[in-house]
């Protein structure tokens, strides 16, 4: 009786693994996504101003890795929306700066191969920008500077190479600038001990104003490295029709006729027939040699 009293344990029902999901597809090797180069560092705002559709399809194109499949059937197999509203969201990215289509010659020992890729940018860049970058202009950006310089590190580890040189860290932190310097003139770490450690005098009164003195007087001169030339060979194409075009013809992305406006008329040598009137111009061209009188032959 005490036992049918008893109540059962209640059940746990069974909750199956979750499995993760499957990577994301890669393009073929050479192909797909391509981050442009100057991003600036990833924060939560990063597409903020952006519609949320648009916002959250770039922030995910964003956290691929490079050589990702980011075209339009591939995407539409993984996010939450239809070819047609993920090719407008693409276009909106573009319209916006973080998107542009193209091509790039890639060149290995054997041959020069073009092919097509998706550049994209977290952050907004401006027709002008995507222009130099087509060319290979963008300056590099600058590296954010670490907590301790490489000058600072290199005068607080020096009492260990000499310990008459141990140095205090408002030491380090008074000749940091002129190890700075040495680096900027393309000085290394062993150059830098070198200088500061042969022929050091017996005892050492005052290691501050001794490597302050020998940072001067051994400062080497400026070495003028010339600068390494890069061909770049990259195009950018409409979003629209496709069609290959400069940077600077392809405003937000997109060529004349596909912005609405009137394609440009091709200007020709001055004296040149228009496309328009080279049938008249030949048809007056053989009617005045059909009147032309022939001379007859002397004999």
């Amino acid at each position: 009786m005490a036992d049918s009293q008893l109540s059962a344990a209640p059940r746990v029902p069974h909750v199956p693994p979750t499995t993760p999901p499957p990577p994301h597809p890669m393009a073929n090797p050479g192909y797909g996504k391509r981050a442009a180069s100057g991003q600036l560092p990833r924060t939560g705002r990063d597409f903020a101003h952006l519609p949320p559709r648009e916002a959250s399809i770039a922030a995910y194109i964003d956290r691929l890795p490079e050589g990702a499949d980011i075209s339009v059937k591939t995407l539409a197999k993984v996010l939450p929306y239809g070819q047609c509203a993920l090719r407008t969201a693409l276009n909106r990215l573009q319209d916006a700066g973080h998107l542009r289509r193209g091509s790039e010659c890639v060149a290995n020992d054997e041959v020069l191969l073009w092919v097509t890729r998706t550049f994209f940018s977290r952050t907004a860049r401006d027709d002008a920008w995507w222009a130099a970058f087509t060319r290979g202009d963008v300056p590099p950006e600058r590296p954010h500077r670490p907590t301790r310089s490489r000058a600072f590190t290199l005068l607080a580890a020096l009492g260990r190479t000499a310990p008459s040189l141990t140095l205090s860290a408002a030491d380090c932190a008074a000749l940091e600038p002129q190890v700075g310097a040495w680096f900027e003139r393309g000085a290394t770490e062993a150059e830098l001990l070198h200088a500061l450690t042969a022929g050091l005098p017996t005892p050492v009164h005052h290691a501050p104003s001794l490597i302050g003195r020998r940072l001067t007087d051994k400062m080497p001169p400026e070495r003028v490295t010339p600068p390494q030339q890069r061909t770049v060979l990259r195009t950018l194409e409409c979003g629209e029709c496709r069609s290959p075009g400069s940077a600077e013809a392809l405003i937000g992305g997109r060529c004349r006729p596909c912005r609405g406006e009137p394609a440009a008329v091709p200007a020709g040598p001055r004296g040149a027939v228009p496309a328009n009137g080279v049938h008249e111009r030949m048809n007056d061209v053989r009617a005045g040699l059909a009147r032309r009188p022939v001379r007859p032959r002397a004999r």
